[in-house]
């Protein structure tokens, strides 16, 4: 998933209305997130960026998703009833559907009230993807995966939209009944089940699609554990409880909770670090990263929290993250794509270590590769194969030789960066000062996050600064990023190495072993030495929230917790809130 800048579950305790239009009310607990920059949809099968997928893991589910506590992680039913069952040969999994899950109430339904969840809506969602004419970011994720689906999408080629027909029979994907789905694969695909987590693979009831047509995006309509009400673009997204949630928790004395335990869930748009920051301090925000120039205020020494931090009761969770951000090569390009002496330049005169320290303050990884240590599947030998060390006397030579390949002199070159904070700006800045230092001039083009992700994903970038957060704990979902046929996206370098291609189709039906691995690191060589992108770091997660929030658990793979399907389980002290709020502001 591309990185923004930035248990048990049991059938439904009871069965309560809801009003869509229904004001707030007096005594909700409302839990106040922040997102660094605009949504750009909430429609589950083109989301694919942490900042989206912060709201709609909220509001949507899947198939399964990981225990909220258990580590190492560990796949759970969520809208199924059961773990699949597959065959012998690894390609038929029948797959049990919880019963008792209804859809948010929405006026998409007869009288506005939400149906019951059935698998003919896996179904439709994942023909909605398949389906050419929605021109779909998420068809990568099944291109060539399940028997009968690419043939669907050669039907919907020469169909016209309006009359596509989502009953047309597939061999590979059906609903046995109300409660059975049934897929059958190619071939085998051992991280199946890991992409049945994630948010495009999310059930879509048909008649939200037929309501709401193109504007399906903006009008979410899903099973989770809250449901949108308001949207006010570019300020703020607010959704509540869902009435009729499938939801429970098992206590340790046998009783159950029905989940969430917060009524309200209010995301504030606030792209500046400096308002954040301030927001949090007076208690307006419950959950917040550490900005780069308030790091001081709460780490002391290096490791502790300062005595501010203690008396103010703010806890810290900081956790290695699965991800990787780097300069990307758009490899089509006239200028870049065919001259790897620039590309090595352009790598060796990045200085990491100075990146870090100033942006992470010293608390990051220098990138050698795309695979993150924190990852089984990491070489710690990648060093050696990478041109990831600062050296601007190497660099200046590698640009003679670009130069002399180009014929002639390079530039200006163009360098894109997502977001228009002043962060984000200064980050685009030290990079076009590394580049500078050995002589190539580069532009500095700043977009907004959702006119960046949409250049980047139709291949507009010359070059882009940007990063991958993996969505399940298997380096395989690095290299799809790296797979000639998944270019322009998620392939946003649009690289292309018949070698790499071949390992990737040989490990994309192995099981975890030794060998496996091997080949994970042998991909990742190939990927290093040829340059369709300059690694730069690995982050590491400071995630700051208030004492009165509670059940706070650090998940990897769930970018930030800033929702991402985590708020059900939070629990808020309001009286303590209060009490901060009077002490502080």
């Amino acid at each position: 998933m591309l990185v923004g800048w930035c248990l048990l579950l049991g059938s439904t305790a009871a069965l309560i209305g809801c009003d869509r239009n229904q004001p707030d009310r007096a005594g909700d607990t409302i839990i106040h997130h922040r997102l660094r920059d605009k949504v750009q949809t909430l429609d589950p099968a083109e989301v694919g960026d942490t900042i989206s997928s912060a709201v709609a893991g909220d509001i949507f589910e899947c198939l399964y998703d990981y225990d909220y506590t258990a580590r190492p992680y560990q796949m759970v039913p969520l809208l199924a009833a059961d773990m699949p069952q597959i065959s012998e040969d690894q390609t038929v999994y029948r797959i049990p559907i919880r019963q008792g899950v209804y859809f948010h109430d929405n006026p998409c339904f007869p009288d506005g009230v939400g149906r019951e969840l059935v698998a003919d809506d896996f179904v439709y969602a994942w023909k909605r993807i398949a389906n050419i004419k929605n021109r779909s970011k998420s068809w990568w994720i099944f291109d060539g995966r399940i028997v009968g689906l690419d043939a669907f999408r050669d039907y919907t080629r020469d169909t016209p939209a309006e009359e596509v027909d989502y009953d047309r029979p597939v061999e590979g994907l059906y609903a046995e009944d109300d409660y059975t789905l049934v897929v059958k694969l190619v071939r085998p695909w051992p991280q199946f089940v890991m992409w049945l987590q994630y948010i495009a693979t999310a059930p879509m009831p048909r008649e939200a699609v037929d309501y709401y047509g193109p504007r399906i995006g903006h009008n979410p309509v899903g099973t989770g554990a809250y449901r949108l009400v308001r949207w006010q673009r570019g300020s703020y997204i607010e959704a509540e409880r869902h009435r009729r949630y499938h939801g429970v928790v098992q206590l340790a004395d046998g009783s159950r909770q029905q989940l969430p335990y917060i009524d309200r869930v209010f995301w504030r748009i606030i792209i500046e670090d400096q308002p954040r920051w301030l927001l949090f301090m007076r208690g307006e925000l419950d959950m917040n990263s550490i900005p780069k120039d308030n790091f001081g205020q709460v780490i002391s020494m290096g490791v502790e929290m300062t005595d501010q931090m203690v008396q103010r009761g703010i806890q810290l969770r900081d956790f290695d993250e699965p991800n990787t951000f780097w300069v990307g090569f758009n490899m089509a390009d006239g200028v870049l794509g065919e001259n790897h002496p620039l590309r090595q330049a352009i790598s060796l005169s990045i200085d990491r270590p100075g990146f870090i320290d100033l942006f992470q303050n010293g608390r990051g990884r220098i990138a050698h590769g795309y695979i993150p240590p924190v990852m089984n599947e990491y070489d710690p030998s990648i060093a050696e194969y990478s041109s990831s060390r600062l050296d601007l006397n190497k660099a200046r030579r590698r640009l003679a030789e670009a130069e002399q390949l180009n014929g002639g002199p390079i530039g200006p070159l163009r360098l894109a960066v997502g977001g228009t904070d002043a962060t984000i700006r200064q980050m685009g800045q030290f990079l076009q000062n590394c580049m500078a230092s050995i002589g190539l001039r580069v532009e500095l083009e700043m977009f907004d996050w959702p006119t960046y992700l949409e250049r980047l994903r139709n291949g507009s970038h010359q070059m882009f600064f940007s990063g991958w957060m993996a969505d399940y704990p298997d380096a395989e979902n690095f290299m799809k990023i790296y797979y000639s046929k998944n270019a322009p996206w998620p392939n946003s370098s649009q690289y292309s190495n018949p070698e790499f291609d071949a390992i990737y189709e040989q490990i994309a039906v192995m099981p975890d072993s030794p060998e496996r691995t091997e080949l994970y690191r042998k991909a990742q060589r190939i990927v290093v030495q040829d340059l369709p992108k300059a690694f730069v770091y690995h982050r590491i997660s400071y995630l700051l929230h208030h004492e009165w929030v509670k059940n706070v658990v650090p998940n990897a793979y769930r970018a930030d917790m800033n929702g991402m399907g985590l708020t059900k389980f939070y629990q808020l002290d309001t009286d303590t809130r209060e009490h901060y709020k009077k002490t502080f502001r």
